[in-house]
């Protein structure tokens, strides 16, 4: 069977030697895109069962937590900066 396998591959790698460049490309960018849609899929797929945790879920606000005191801290300089004060010199 393995033997079946390696002589198939190399049959199919010959004949991809053999194609113009251009359709070498052009299968390359299909076998790229297509290796992409299974590792989103599999990203997607593994990120939901890892969200679904309770667990995580906890994990994740806490580490959210700074970010939102950051985000508070840039909305809080931007309406100090962009609010006009009485007391502005021209």
């Amino acid at each position: 069977m393995i033997n079946y396998t390696k002589t198939k591959v190399k049959k199919a790698v010959h004949h991809l030697r053999r194609q113009p460049e251009e359709t070498r490309r052009h299968i390359s960018h299909v076998i790229t895109a297509i290796a992409a849609v299974i590792m989103i899929i599999l990203w997607t797929y593994s990120l939901g069962r890892s969200l679904s945790n309770p667990e995580k879920k906890v994990q994740i606000k806490n580490d959210l937590q700074p970010f939102s005191v950051l985000k508070d801290n840039l909305v809080g300089g931007y309406n100090s900066i962009s609010v006009p004060s009485g007391n502005v010199v021209r």
